[in-house]
């Protein structure tokens, strides 16, 4: 018997470990190239962030932007439970096309490490690099010219769903209690988040060995996070689905939120009859409507 296909982990449905060390992922999607969607009209182009890193980037711009044109920019941090995803395959591309189409917007997908090889918190770290480098360009002398001429950076939004949720929160708290002046932040969408429970999560204590992986961790219980009433946005939209096996803890980061002492604004909004990221698998009525909501919270002031 070959003691190496022993399997030490099974964290499905995302990955497996086996004895000699290799990963076999459960979840894997083939990348699409960047281009022109026909069906939205929406552009792609990827570009680099960190060369060092390898760390990338997908922008989606509306079919048409003048030349002298700048639109709020959307910054988006992918789901997969931080091992799984990519700002290139085709569930970014559905959560954001129709975003950028309806909104006006542009976004910009952060293409992280992944875990378990790069354990977290690269995944961390990767995101607020990419918001570094993003950041660059409100001068307008950033690398790449459709953000110095196209991007109102009066107008900023993070978003992410699930694992990047998470991310997208911690990078309005991290923004907010370091005082960062490099990018002023209106909102963050938080889309059926991922966070902890009173039960140590496993995987992610194994993505993350620094972590307890229970709710002693700020990453996955904002509760005990001292800078979470510093978060560094104007407000924040908190979705969930019905019957997601997240819902409550999402519910749950929106009461935490509320009840912190932050000064922003946060609202609460909950899709029925749906269950996770539904919106990235299927397009359906409340597709079009959680659609609709992401883009009347970042056009209302």
């Amino acid at each position: 018997m070959d003691n190496n296909n022993e399997i030490t982990h099974d964290f499905s449905p995302f990955f497996k470990v086996y004895k000699d060390g290799r990963i076999e992922r459960y979840m894997v999607l083939d990348d699409l190239p960047a281009g022109l969607d026909p069906e939205s009209g929406v552009l792609s182009k990827d570009v680099v962030i960190s060369p060092e890193s390898g760390v990338n980037a997908r922008i989606f711009i509306p079919e048409t932007v003048g030349s002298d044109q700048k639109l709020p920019l959307l910054v988006h941090c992918h789901g997969g439970g931080f091992c799984a995803g990519s700002a290139f395959h085709i569930l970014t591309k559905n959560v954001l096309t129709s975003t950028v189409s309806q909104g006006n917007v542009i976004a910009i997908s952060i293409d992280y490490r992944l875990a378990p090889e790069h354990l977290l918190p690269i995944a961390y770290n990767d995101s607020w690099d990419g918001l570094e480098w993003i950041a660059g360009h409100s001068n307008g002398l950033g690398p790449e010219p459709l953000l110095n001429n196209h991007v109102d950076f009066g107008k900023v939004f993070l978003m992410g769903e699930s694992a990047g949720a998470n991310i997208a929160h911690y990078l309005a708290v991290q923004a907010g209690a370091i005082g960062w002046v490099g990018l002023k932040i209106t909102g963050v969408i938080i889309v059926h988040p991922f966070f902890g429970d009173k039960e140590v999560d496993k995987m992610y204590k194994y993505l993350n060995p620094a972590s307890s992986g229970g709710d002693d961790d700020p990453k996955l219980n904002p509760a005990v996070d001292p800078n979470l009433s510093k978060m560094g946005c104007e407000k924040v939209l908190v979705c969930v689905a019905e019957t997601d096996f997240l819902r409550n803890r999402g519910e749950a980061y929106y009461k935490t939120l509320a009840g912190s002492g932050w000064a922003g604004k946060v609202e609460f909004y909950e899709t029925k009859g749906e269950d996770h990221c539904f919106h990235a698998f299927k397009h359906c009525g409340e597709t079009d409507a959680l659609t609709k909501k992401f883009v009347d919270f970042m056009i209302m002031e």
